[in-house]
């Protein structure tokens, strides 16, 4: 199955984890394990995986390649949010080697 990876830096990388999965939680199933550090969100187009690091969040999106991009966009959307004030970057990179999507906080540019 097609999948595509982001390491995000952050020195709260569990923090944005279960924000992220509690989040989702209100619409798909979601797991997260302040013990490992690691979760899942289930999506009808695929899943997606969270694991904490010990400086980054570690982001992977597994799904038929057509859904990758809306996988990428939704998961980095939202961490890109609640990240805003830690001006957190997600950049996808697909395992084909094609470019994913960039999330950042655009209000911090201007």
């Amino acid at each position: 199955m097609p999948v595509s990876v982001a390491r995000v830096a952050t020195d709260r990388p569990a923090r944005y984890a279960k924000q992220l999965a509690a989040h989702m939680s209100r619409r798909i199933e979601t797991s997260f394990s302040p013990e490992t550090g690691r979760g899942t969100l289930a999506f009808a187009a695929g899943t997606a995986t969270l694991e904490a690091q010990a400086d980054a969040l570690l982001l992977t999106v597994e799904g038929e390649r057509e859904n990758l991009p809306g996988l990428e966009d939704v998961v980095g959307r939202h961490l890109v949010r609640f990240g805003a004030r830690d001006e957190l970057v997600v950049e996808w990179h697909r395992d084909n080697g094609e470019a994913g999507l960039v999330h950042r906080n655009e209000e911090s540019e201007a």
